[in-house]
């Protein structure tokens, strides 16, 4: 296939009529500071944008506008006194349907779940709240996050906006497309095996998943310490901007460690000497065509601009997937657990296949799994204190059709296969960035992963924003809105 980027002519996802959906959060915080744009009139354009996606598309398990628009007229007060909250005070942001939002549902894609609102704030919520975030609405995702796809028996199937008879993949599926269509400039997703990465390469934005422990996780994922909570958006500096926010401690999660993690600090780098770990071929699987020659072509041209790049294997990579299954499916009979047996029969058949799977394993096998992953993140560790960075395509397939769990007609035979590139990364708790790297001919975004070693958040972000300044047109924010003129003095205070 003839690769495309995004300034080359092919259409991007349909942005809408407003200019206004178009904004970053570095815009967005200086056009309010010269009172040139408002929070209420960018909440306004963002939950009209998630309206008008909604019926197509399907990102979305509901919208709050009337607190949205009450806090948005909280946050423009703030900024006319010049006393923001933080840089993205007024900046509408999404929320996916698994982490716990004060007076929201959760249902965690399901219709086994408690309907009743939540009572407290999740950690990564409450800090952006602080921050003066406007939170517009809650995003899908499959039952409980179990899979790589978007799509649950609570909320039917959400669609891809480059073509929407394909998946943007999962399980913040909603998310990705409430980002790639403007519908929100922050948004929130938690990623088990890739699920922050995948949709995002599927939908042509930014998604990071941070080193496990930055962002603290509460309630505590059924799935354990390979969930981790992180930013999606159309900008890398808008994810460094929502990562600054989320991250830190909070003594109701246990599993992060008793230290403070270095504020971010991300900046351009110069790729001349950079040790990269060229990882090319997945624990299992394939990579199609399009997919491989995009990622050559970046690695050709990191290569031109100084990088030293060298093919690698992780270690031990042809066990890793009966390593990632014996946590998964185990996570999902954890979860399973939990459901009044009377309601399994309204669950998606897959979760509870994979429940089913997950209630084989004995004691003895679970305690191994964990000794063979402190094993294998041990040696990832001594890999990446070899190379800078080690890079791979983000998803080894492209987009497929939606309402599938593997790509029809293959003989893939579960979303963990095709998704190789991605689980690894949650075993061993590296942070992981993923952006676009071009489209195929017919128009389908293809992701590129930069993964760096624990703890290096700011480097895997600084190499993913130099490599936005080399190929600004594979980015949605080529896109991006221009400054708006000066208003009226007056016209809002």
């Amino acid at each position: 296939m003839e690769l495309k980027t995004a300034g080359s002519g092919m259409n991007l996802p349909e942005i809408g009529g407003s200019e206004l959906n178009r904004f970053d959060v570095q815009s967005l915080a200086a056009a309010y500071r010269n009172k040139q744009l408002s929070p209420v009139e960018i909440t306004q354009a963002a939950l009209a944008r998630a309206t008008e996606i909604q019926g197509s598309l399907n990102p979305f398990t509901f919208l709050d506008p009337e607190n949205a628009l009450a806090t948005a007229r909280s946050a423009e007060r703030r900024w006319a006194k010049g006393e923001p909250l933080s840089p993205i005070d007024g900046i509408p942001t999404t929320l996916k349907d698994i982490v716990h939002v004060q007076g929201w549902t959760v249902r965690y894609g399901s219709r086994t779940t408690d309907p009743a609102p939540m009572h407290r704030d999740a950690p990564s919520v409450a800090r952006l709240r602080k921050a003066g975030a406007v939170f517009i609405g809650q995003t899908t995702t499959p039952e409980f996050g179990w899979k790589a796809v978007t799509d649950s028996p609570a909320f039917g199937v959400t669609r891809n906006p480059w073509n929407p008879t394909r998946t943007p993949g999962g399980s913040s599926g909603g998310a990705a497309v409430a980002a790639a269509c403007g519908a929100g400039v922050l948004h929130l997703g938690t990623d088990g095996g890739g699920s922050i990465r995948i949709p995002s390469s599927f939908t042509g934005i930014v998604g990071h998943k941070p080193t496990y422990g930055r962002v603290a996780a509460h309630p505590l994922s059924s799935f354990g310490t390979v969930a981790h909570i992180g930013p999606m958006t159309r900008t890398v500096a808008d994810a460094v901007a929502m990562l600054e926010v989320v991250s830190g401690r909070d003594l109701r999660d246990w599993t992060q460690p008793p230290i403070r993690y270095p504020k971010l600090n991300v900046s351009r780098l110069d790729w001349k000497g950079k040790r990269i770990g060229y990882w090319k071929e997945p624990c299992v699987g394939y990579v199609e065509p399009a997919v491989a020659a995009a990622i050559e072509g970046v690695v050709n041209d990191l290569e031109e601009a100084g990088a030293i790049v060298a093919e690698i294997r992780l270690p031990e990579q042809e066990t890793l997937l009966e390593l990632f299954y014996a946590h998964w499916y185990v996570g999902a009979a954890n979860r399973l657990a939990s459901i009044d047996p009377e309601k399994w029969s309204t669950l998606d058949p897959g979760f509870l296949n994979a429940a089913s799977a997950g209630q084989g394993y004995t004691g003895v096998e679970r305690m191994a799994a964990e000794i063979r992953r402190a094993r294998f993140g041990a040696a990832m560790d001594a890999l990446l204190a070899q190379h800078d960075f080690i890079i791979s395509p983000t998803v080894p397939v492209l987009p497929f059709e939606a309402g599938h769990d593997t790509p029809p007609g293959g003989d893939l035979q579960s979303w963990v296969s095709w998704s190789s590139f991605s689980f690894p990364i949650n075993l061993s708790q590296q942070p992981a960035s993923t952006v676009p790297c071009g489209l195929t001919e017919d128009g389908l975004p293809i992701g590129m992963q930069i993964i760096g070693a624990r703890g290096e958040d700011s480097d895997v972000l600084s190499a993913a924003l130099s490599y936005e300044e080399m190929y600004p047109h594979r980015f949605l924010s080529c896109n991006r809105a221009k400054q708006p003129s000066n208003r009226e003095k007056g016209e809002w205070q």
